[in-house]
């Protein structure tokens, strides 16, 4: 067995959560699963549970709370009694407490509110949170933004400090969303920062007409574009885990060996420069 790397993370995002999948994870030294209340029709900690209670102790475990069954299909809240209820849910259909409890897209409800209203419904949020961990039904909680340009129009310099915040990482991230990241990031004083969707839902054509192996230093000819995209993420923004969703160990086995490839800084600093002076132009 390789050894344990918490810098990738299994996410389950669209999985069908087969235990052959999770037992691949181990296998290859990936110790970490992100998953959220709504993933697989709202039955993910529930399946997990029933198919592989015996390896969730082995992982570092994730999920998310914000979105909640509806008449029309999922729709988000933050209430705090409702997510707290949800905290509570889930560790009980897991069969464990998570290790981590994101706040699930906070942006969804803030949006359209009045700065006022917003910074009081995310910080009754987030209290909602700490709390939680603070009552042992966590060990850490944070908050997971698929557009943190949403929610930095917030004042949260006065809110709780989430201990992870997890943003979308990798080349496909526009300047503008990581320069709010960076800056969401440093006024709320979060903790760690996580990535995710590194390739942007897909592996699409984007890779076969840009390389990002010069990224890397030295370069490395024998990876693939799609793991030196993998590997580049933890740089756009800077992170200390990337969330990647496969049910393909293969393709979990390639992504375990590009975390062995340093990326050149210098050679993203520019690239980041590149980014500004585009957009300034």
């Amino acid at each position: 067995m390789h050894g344990a790397d918490p810098r990738l993370v299994l996410g389950l995002h669209r999985s069908r959560h087969h235990r052959d999948i999770l037992t691949a994870a181990l296998e290859l030294g990936v110790t970490a699963l992100d998953t959220a209340a709504p993933y697989l029709g709202f039955r993910s900690h529930l399946v997990l549970a029933e198919t592989a209670a015996d390896l969730l102790p082995k992982f570092t475990l994730s999920t998310k709370v914000g979105y909640f069954p509806g008449t029309e299909g999922a729709e988000h809240s933050l209430d705090p009694g409702r997510l707290r209820v949800a905290v509570e849910k889930a560790a009980r259909e897991l069969g464990r407490e998570p290790d981590t409890v994101l706040l699930h897209n906070p942006e969804r409800s803030l949006t359209g509110l009045s700065p006022a209203d917003a910074h009081v419904l995310l910080g009754g949020a987030c209290t909602t949170l700490a709390d939680a961990a603070r009552d042992g039904l966590c060990q850490n909680w944070g908050v997971a933004s698929w557009d943190s340009r949403l929610v930095s129009v917030v004042r949260v310099d006065d809110l709780p400090s989430p201990d992870v915040f997890m943003v979308r990482a990798g080349f496909l991230v526009g300047i503008d969303l990581l320069d709010d990241t960076a800056a969401l990031r440093d006024v709320w004083r979060a903790g760690e920062t996580w990535g995710m969707s590194p390739f942007g839902g897909g592996h699409g054509k984007v890779w076969e007409e840009f390389d990002p192996r010069p990224f890397l230093r030295p370069q490395h000819g024998n990876l693939s574009r799609i793991q030196a995209a993998f590997r580049t993420a933890f740089h756009l923004p800077s992170a200390s885990a990337v969330a990647v969703g496969t049910d393909n160990p293969g393709h979990l086995a390639q992504l375990v060996q590009a975390l062995g490839a340093e990326v050149d800084t210098a050679a993203v600093s520019q690239y980041l420069r590149a980014l500004d002076s585009h957009r300034q132009n």
